[in-house]
């Protein structure tokens, strides 16, 4: 039995979504391939696909196994690659987990980039606020906005993430602008209910003290976006990281609120799980990200500005 034969062939068979898709493209017979599954199958001791007479679908360890042996094979495809020279152009493709808000705004330009530069790159990206499992779902890396716990993952740090109070100028005409923390509970206020502790904001006061504040929910949504909308359009005050509400900020239909307060401050990494050969086209796409933010986020720009810009007055 050819093992890598048939890790090639059970990827292709995944891939194509048929024996005879994969047979085509491997320009062998199909009892060629399922052979080779069998094979596979017996040398493993375990079923790779539930089959029906319509499809074939991957059992969760056909689905581990899957992911691993396409990081195996792109790492071969990378040696050989290296081994004759021919490593001044990456190839290969990369698979990343991004968080939604973050992954469509901040980091497809980024990747676009990326591209202009390595254009034989192929990357297949997951955009989910779910922390993924790197390993057993076949990511090279991904991006985390958190305060890591210790774990088997290696993290590089990307950007600081700050948050802020902000209401649109209408609203706060309506309502009035809050002075204390204990305004808030007089107030709408808009939540990202993914939280644990949805329905208080914890903040740190001008002397770094900690504060707790329960909030009265008025719009409950999970994503931040969403709820950058809502307070644009007047429905109330929102906790939102800047990378998020920074060009409402700049454009003044948000106006940040009770700025003597701030949140903890938490961080923005790219992750990729410990191996013993780390492929180049990942190392340099996390370097290309390290460089790429290094400064001051350009969304934090507006927070360099002098108190009491006249776009954030009611």
């Amino acid at each position: 039995m050819n093992r890598f034969e048939n890790m090639q062939t059970f990827v292709r068979v995944v891939d194509a979504g048929s024996i005879s898709g994969a047979a085509d493209r491997l320009g062998v017979a199909k009892s060629v391939v399922s052979r080779r599954l069998k094979e596979l199958e017996m040398h493993l001791g375990a079923a790779l696909f539930h089959r029906t007479t319509r499809k074939m679908n991957l059992t969760e360890t056909g689905r581990a196994f899957y992911h691993q042996s396409v990081r195996i094979l792109d790492d071969l495809q990378e040696a050989e690659l290296m081994a004759s020279q021919a490593h001044g152009t990456l190839e290969g493709s990369l698979r990343v987990a991004l968080p939604l808000s973050f992954g469509l705004m901040h980091m497809g330009p980024a990747i676009d980039e990326f591209l202009q530069k390595h254009s034989k790159i192929e990357f297949d990206i997951d955009f989910n606020d779910r922390q993924v499992d790197l390993v057993m779902e076949g990511f090279d890396l991904a991006v985390r906005i958190a305060n890591l716990a210790d774990s088997s993952l290696i993290a590089r740090r990307l950007a600081d993430i700050r948050a802020v109070m902000c209401a649109s100028p209408g609203y706060l005409k309506r309502k009035g602008i809050p002075q204390t923390v204990d305004d808030l509970k007089h107030h709408q206020c808009l939540v990202y209910n993914l939280l644990r502790d949805f329905d208080h904001w914890h903040l740190h006061d001008a002397n770094g003290d900690p504060v707790s504040i329960r909030i009265r929910p008025y719009l409950k949504a999970g994503n931040g976006e969403f709820l950058r909308d809502a307070a644009v359009n007047g429905l109330g005050i929102a906790l939102l990281p800047t990378f998020i509400v920074y060009r409402e900020i700049e454009r003044g239909s948000l106006m940040p609120i009770l700025t003597q307060y701030h949140c903890p401050q938490i961080t923005a990494y790219a992750v990729y799980p410990q191996t013993r050969h780390l492929s180049r086209r990942v190392r340099v796409f996390v370097d290309f990200l390290v460089e790429r933010f290094k400064e001051t986020p350009y969304w934090d720009l507006w927070l360099q500005q002098p108190a009491g810009d006249a776009r954030h007055t009611v």
